[in-house]
Protein backbone atom coordinates (compact mmCIF):
# COMPACT_ATOMS: atom_id res chain seq x y z
CA UNK A 1 0.00 0.00 0.00
CA UNK A 2 1.25 3.49 -0.79
CA UNK A 3 0.64 6.69 1.13
CA UNK A 4 0.45 10.11 -0.43
CA UNK A 5 1.39 12.98 1.87
CA UNK A 6 0.05 16.37 0.87
CA UNK A 7 1.09 19.60 2.52
CA UNK A 8 4.22 20.98 1.04
CA UNK A 9 3.29 18.27 -1.47
CA UNK A 10 5.68 15.68 -0.14
CA UNK A 11 5.17 12.20 -1.54
CA UNK A 12 6.16 9.13 0.45
CA UNK A 13 5.22 5.53 0.07
CA UNK A 14 5.68 1.96 1.03
CA UNK A 15 6.52 -0.68 -1.56
CA UNK A 16 3.71 -2.71 -3.05
CA UNK A 17 3.28 -6.15 -1.57
CA UNK A 18 5.47 -8.71 -3.35
CA UNK A 19 3.88 -9.63 -6.66
CA UNK A 20 4.86 -10.04 -10.28
CA UNK A 21 5.99 -6.84 -12.05
CA UNK A 22 3.18 -7.05 -14.61
CA UNK A 23 0.51 -7.26 -11.92
CA UNK A 24 2.10 -4.43 -9.91
CA UNK A 25 2.27 -2.15 -12.97
CA UNK A 26 -1.30 -2.94 -14.00
CA UNK A 27 -2.51 -2.20 -10.46
CA UNK A 28 -0.54 1.05 -10.33
CA UNK A 29 -2.32 2.39 -13.46
CA UNK A 30 -5.80 2.37 -11.94
CA UNK A 31 -7.07 4.96 -9.43
CA UNK A 32 -8.66 3.54 -6.29
CA UNK A 33 -12.42 3.45 -5.69
CA UNK A 34 -11.87 5.16 -2.35
CA UNK A 35 -9.06 6.78 -0.42
CA UNK A 36 -8.39 7.24 3.27
CA UNK A 37 -7.85 10.91 4.13
CA UNK A 38 -5.63 11.30 7.21
CA UNK A 39 -5.44 14.70 8.89
CA UNK A 40 -1.95 14.82 10.40
CA UNK A 41 -2.22 18.55 11.09
CA UNK A 42 -3.00 20.22 14.41
CA UNK A 43 -6.09 21.96 12.97
CA UNK A 44 -9.25 20.64 11.32
CA UNK A 45 -9.63 20.19 7.57
CA UNK A 46 -12.64 22.33 6.63
CA UNK A 47 -12.75 21.46 2.91
CA UNK A 48 -11.15 18.77 0.78
CA UNK A 49 -11.77 18.08 -2.91
CA UNK A 50 -10.34 15.82 -5.60
CA UNK A 51 -11.04 16.63 -9.26
CA UNK A 52 -9.78 15.30 -12.55
CA UNK A 53 -6.99 17.35 -14.14
CA UNK A 54 -7.11 18.89 -17.57
CA UNK A 55 -9.32 21.18 -19.62
CA UNK A 56 -12.66 19.84 -18.34
CA UNK A 57 -12.14 19.05 -14.65
CA UNK A 58 -14.77 16.95 -12.90
CA UNK A 59 -15.18 16.68 -9.13
CA UNK A 60 -14.68 13.04 -8.07
CA UNK A 61 -14.59 13.42 -4.26
CA UNK A 62 -15.47 15.94 -1.59
CA UNK A 63 -15.27 15.94 2.19
CA UNK A 64 -18.83 16.06 3.57
CA UNK A 65 -17.97 17.66 6.92
CA UNK A 66 -14.84 18.99 8.67
CA UNK A 67 -12.23 16.44 9.70
CA UNK A 68 -10.70 17.04 13.14
CA UNK A 69 -6.94 17.09 13.71
CA UNK A 70 -5.47 13.61 14.03
CA UNK A 71 -8.54 11.88 12.56
CA UNK A 72 -9.06 9.96 9.33
CA UNK A 73 -11.99 9.13 7.07
CA UNK A 74 -12.64 7.02 3.98
CA UNK A 75 -13.81 9.00 0.96
CA UNK A 76 -15.32 7.30 -2.10
CA UNK A 77 -14.15 8.48 -5.51
CA UNK A 78 -16.99 8.94 -8.01
CA UNK A 79 -15.93 7.37 -11.32
CA UNK A 80 -12.26 8.43 -11.23
CA UNK A 81 -10.58 8.38 -14.63
CA UNK A 82 -6.91 8.59 -15.48
CA UNK A 83 -4.17 8.95 -12.90
CA UNK A 84 -3.70 12.72 -12.71
CA UNK A 85 -5.88 14.67 -10.25
CA UNK A 86 -6.21 18.14 -8.72
CA UNK A 87 -6.33 18.05 -4.90
CA UNK A 88 -7.39 20.99 -2.72
CA UNK A 89 -7.39 21.13 1.09
CA UNK A 90 -8.50 24.05 3.28
CA UNK A 91 -7.90 24.20 7.01
CA UNK A 92 -9.41 25.80 10.10
CA UNK A 93 -6.42 28.18 10.39
CA UNK A 94 -7.37 29.56 6.93
CA UNK A 95 -4.36 27.96 5.23
CA UNK A 96 -4.82 26.12 1.95
CA UNK A 97 -2.86 23.52 -0.01
CA UNK A 98 -3.44 22.44 -3.57
CA UNK A 99 -1.69 20.38 -6.16
CA UNK A 100 -2.45 19.76 -9.81
CA UNK A 101 -1.27 16.67 -11.63
CA UNK A 102 -1.07 14.49 -8.52
CA UNK A 103 -0.82 10.83 -9.51
CA UNK A 104 -3.32 8.86 -7.43
CA UNK A 105 -3.00 5.58 -9.33
CA UNK A 106 -2.20 2.86 -6.83
CA UNK A 107 -2.62 5.24 -3.88
CA UNK A 108 -5.03 4.38 -1.08
CA UNK A 109 -4.18 7.09 1.46
CA UNK A 110 -3.64 10.84 1.44
CA UNK A 111 -1.99 12.25 4.55
CA UNK A 112 -2.20 16.00 5.21
CA UNK A 113 0.71 17.32 7.27
CA UNK A 114 2.14 20.61 8.52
Amino acid sequence: MKTLIVSSIILAGMALAPMGPAVAQQRAQKPPGEITLINGRTVAVTAFEIATSGDNPRLVAKLAKPLAAGKSIKIKLNKPTGCSFFVLARFEDESENDSDGLNLCGEKQIRLTD
